[in-house]
């Protein structure tokens, strides 16, 4: 067990209805012109918007609107929303949709009072120590952004995905009702389960393995999402099995499942460059790294393995072949993606094998020129990089 802090400053807003309280909140942490940061036409088209803006003008809050955000949310809609926010003197920035739309406020929010260049941030060239105050209005349950410290931002200019945490940038409040989850796609739904189970299991993923309460979260979390899945996908306006997902994804990226430990986030990491590279959904792109990442560093650390075996899949315990009750668990995880509609592997996950070229250029940016190493379970050199890339593909 490692020394750790644990910071969660998140206020969050939970159930049914709870969109009512969005603009008492907004003047409780002192915004007074907003920013309304959105994705797509779901968010008008299900009636969310016109709510959210209603509140705020009974509410007596003056809001601006952005909206486009995409999948991978993109550096050039960041810019957009800085000039908008400088122009129209914004000093809240609302996001109201999932990960990409919340990542993409923050990024917004740390770029509004630097005057450089915001990529300098994700480039890590320049530290912020202020930016304007972020929160959300949660629609999609995955990413954990609306609680965590963290970013990401996909550059057009190379392809190029980065993530970046700073703690000024925790949301300060979140609204989280599960009934506005109910029309999710399937294949949404699934990915966002698989990004909430990889939240955690980067971090359980540790050789820092006496830390046994947040042993027991971590495996209680994922058992939850693989009890919740089917059942969501089989009834997706069940409240209980959506709640739980919703709450789950807060809990997996708000650090608690961490505490005590290194984590990995080699997966993340190696999944970056595949979603930077095909514009694939992260969470997929995720079940697509993960179960090669897993036998190749398998033998970093049997017994880890055997415990996620065990504890979260359920597989029999052979005390004789401890190696062999390990990968049955990874094989498990297999068999539970393929059974939510997740990829196992680059072909699946892009309808074709990756080639040789696509594999090293994903590993020349991965280890940004083979200056950097990436995980901790196994410090990845370029090579193991690129070995792995080529048992997933």
């Amino acid at each position: 067990m490692i020394d750790f802090n644990y910071y969660a400053p998140t206020e969050v807003v939970f159930g049914k209805e709870s969109e009512e309280q969005l603009a008492p909140l907004i003047r409780k942490y002192g915004g007074t012109k907003v920013l309304v940061h959105y994705g797509g036409q779901s968010a008008r088209k299900s009636g969310l918007l016109d709510k959210v803006e209603r509140l705020l003008k009974e509410g007596g809050i003056q809001y601006v609107m952005l909206g486009g955000v995409v999948p991978n949310p993109r550096l050039s809609k960041v810019h957009e929303g800085i000039d908008l926010c400088r122009k129209e003197k914004v000093d809240f920035i609302l996001a109201v949709g999932g990960g990409s739309v919340i990542d993409s406020a923050k990024a917004i929010a740390y770029g509004v009072p630097y005057d450089g260049e915001v990529w300098d941030v994700y480039m890590r060239r320049y530290k912020p120590e202020t930016c304007l105050p972020v929160a959300s209005v949660l629609t999609i349950p995955a990413a954990g952004s609306e609680m965590s410290e963290s970013s990401v931002i996909t550059n057009e200019d190379g392809d190029v995905k980065i993530g970046y945490s700073n703690n000024i940038s925790r949301p300060k409040f979140a609204i989280m009702n599960p009934e506005r989850t109910y029309t999710l796609p399937p294949y949404q739904t699934a990915a966002g389960i698989t990004d909430i189970m990889m939240h955690t299991m980067e971090r359980y993923f540790s050789h820092d393995e006496d830390m046994n309460l947040t042993d027991a979260v971590a495996e209680a979390l994922l058992r939850t999402m693989i009890e919740c899945a089917p059942e969501v996908l089989k009834d997706p306006t069940n409240y209980r099995y959506r709640a739980q997902i919703m709450w789950g994804g807060s809990i997996a990226h708000n650090d608690l499942t961490g505490c005590g430990r290194i984590g990995d986030w080699a997966t993340h990491q190696l999944e970056h460059e595949l979603s930077g590279m095909f514009d694939v959904t992260h969470g997929a792109g995720l079940a697509a790294i993960w179960p090669s990442w897993a036998r190749y560093v398998l033998k970093c650390g049997v017994s880890r393995f055997v415990r996620f075996a065990v504890n979260v899949m359920g597989v029999e315990n052979d005390f004789t072949d401890p190696e062999g009750t390990a990968i049955r668990g990874i094989e498990a995880m297999e068999r539970f993606y393929h059974s939510i509609g997740m990829p196992i592997n680059i072909h699946e996950l892009i309808g074709r094998e990756v080639t040789d070229a696509e594999i090293k250029e994903m590993v020349r940016k991965c280890s940004q020129d083979g200056t950097a190493t990436q995980g901790m379970y196994k410090i990845l050199q370029p090579a193991d990089m690129e070995a792995i890339y080529k048992l997933a593909r």
